[in-house]
């Protein structure tokens, strides 16, 4: 399992910490796109998915489909990472991202491609839906469940929450939070990620560490 699940994409921090997931030369990877979270908040693709695109370009991958799995049958998931390389879960809200999941069974079939070896790279909702559960969505700065999502189990690939786009005022959120959950918790700026290798994780990207009910790195 590899895993990296970043706030904000690739930043320049990270490059190398993603290149190390690479098991090819980084043009000869196949990426899969998957923008749905993108569009719980806007009914149109948003121009800022343009960004990610950019990221993995200046590393020198070119290979990218993009994909939005709301209207796409389980054949068509399947095909979908059937020759795939990469996946590539955006942000966006991740109610929206998780409730799609679970509906159309892309939860199975991201598992099963992940622990095949295939890299998955989050960015924030991305990252969330790899938690035990998204409950860090429901906390005070973060998502609005405006879909009726009751179940927040997600997809458990790591043992802790991630609460993304930290900044100094958000801190005495995430310690109340902390209070009230049984996980332990790290909070990412926008210039990190945890890099995950089997079953073993670690921060990387700035130093500043930012953990919460015993979160600690374990490689």
């Amino acid at each position: 399992m590899k895993l990296l699940l970043t706030s904000q994409g690739i930043q320049k921090e990270l490059e190398k910490d993603f290149l190390s997931l690479l098991s090819k030369p980084p043009q000869d990877n196949r990426v899969i796109n998957i923008t749905t979270a993108s569009f719980g908040d806007h009914a149109t693709r948003p121009k800022w998915l343009d960004t990610y695109i950019t990221q993995l370009n200046k590393l020198g991958i070119t290979n990218i489909e993009e994909f939005d799995i709301r209207d796409k049958s389980q054949k068509e998931l399947n095909i979908s990472l059937s020759n795939k390389d990469i996946i590539f879960v955006n942000g966006g809200n991740t109610f929206f991202l998780l409730d799609y999941i679970k509906k159309t069974g892309f939860d199975r079939i991201i598992k099963e491609s992940v622990y095949k070896g295939i890299i998955y790279i989050g960015i924030s909702a991305g990252s969330y839906i790899t938690c035990p559960t998204i409950e860090q969505s429901t906390w005070e700065h973060q998502d609005r469940n405006r879909f009726g999502l009751t179940n927040l189990t997600a997809l458990n690939f790591v043992p802790f929450l991630i609460s993304a786009h930290f900044e100094e005022k958000y801190r005495k959120i995430i310690k109340n939070a902390a209070l009230k959950t049984k996980y332990p918790i790290v909070a990412l700026n926008d210039h990190q990620a945890i890099l995950v290798k089997d079953n073993k994780f670690k921060l990387v990207g700035e130093k500043s560490e930012n953990f919460f009910n015993g979160f600690k790195n374990t490689f």
